[in-house]
This record gives structure tokens, sequence and C-alpha cells, in this order.
């Protein structure tokens, strides 16, 4: 019970520090920063102002003006490192451009799409990614063995729901290697 009521004293305190910090913050940030960014910070702020509730002093202000203009600092230098960071990815030539599907790959779409998403994805990462089924295995957190044998299973099925599609669309099957 002792707890629940320095509970609640620390939860009133904390109210009236925010009521009483929350505008001049707000302005003391909006005169630095893009609104997005003043109200992340001001986030922050108080955040810190929770954490570190018994280290404010009674004159709380100025000390909130510190925890706001390092809680900038902070964010500030955050956006300059993925600004670095776009920079570095600018110079990395861009992906190829994916072919749009024509009407073979119909089929072979429709088929995919007829798979549960685990075993598509898993073909996608062996037949587009060319993944090699231990490198499957790491991409999936499984043991290699496990992700070889997910692998054969998802191209039996891919078969067979080919073979679905295309006896709907009226094409002939080989018979190659079967027994009659």
């Amino acid at each position: 019970m002792a707890t629940d009521q320095g509970e609640e004293q620390r939860r009133a305190r904390f109210e009236a520090l925010a009521r009483e910090l929350i505008d001049p913050l707000r302005r003391y940030l909006a005169r630095r920063t893009d609104p997005a960014t003043a109200d992340d910070v001001l986030s922050d702020a108080l955040l810190v102002c929770w954490r570190r509730l018994d280290d404010v002093p009674d004159n709380a202000l100025p000390w909130a003006y510190g925890v706001a203009r390092n809680c900038l600092a902070n964010a500030e230098r955050g956006e300059r490192r993925r600004e670095r960071l776009v920079a570095r990815l600018s110079v990395v030539a861009p992906p190829e451009q994916v072919a749009a599907p024509d009407d073979r790959d119909g089929e072979l779409l429709e088929a995919m799409a007829a798979l549960r998403p685990e075993d598509a994805e898993l073909l996608r990462l062996w037949a587009w990614e060319q993944l090699t089924s231990a490198e499957i295995a790491t991409v999936l957190q499984v043991s290699a063995n496990a992700a070889s044998i997910r692998l054969h299973r998802a191209r039996e099925k891919l078969r067979e729901e080919l073979r679905k599609i295309q006896q709907v669309a009226g094409h002939e099957q080989s018979r190659e290697g079967r027994g009659s």
C-alpha cells in the first residue's frame, strides 16, 4: 500500500512538473528545430524528467532546458547519421529493374499465389535470390537440413500447382518418367 501511495505521489509530482514545463519547452524547441523534431524531442525530454524525477531541482525550468538541449543534440546527431547513410547509399548502384511478367510467367505467378506464403517465400529465396539451402537456413533461422527438406517440399507443391493450372488450361502433360 505504501508503494502505491508513493507511486501516486510521484505521478502527481510529475504531472504538475509537466504542466509547468511543456509550454516553455515547446517554445524553446520550436525556435531551434522543425515541428516534428520539436515534438519528438519534447517527448524525449519529458521522459528524462520522469526517469530522473528525484534529480529535478526546485527551479526545474533551467534544468529542463538543459535536458531538452541535450535531447535535441542527440536528435540532430541521429539526423546527421541518417544523412551520411543516405549519401553513402546513393552512390551504390540501384538494383536492376525487374521486368514485368509476361504471359509465360502468368502460370508460374498463379501457382506461386496458390502456395502457402512460407513456401512461396522459400522458393523466392532459392530462385530469385539464388540462395543455397544453407543460406536459406540462415535467413529462416532453421537448420540447413530443415531448409533443404522444406525447399524440396515447396518445389513439389509448386510442380503440383503448375500441373493443376496446366490441366485446367488444357495443356498436354508430359508422360516422361511416368509408368503408365
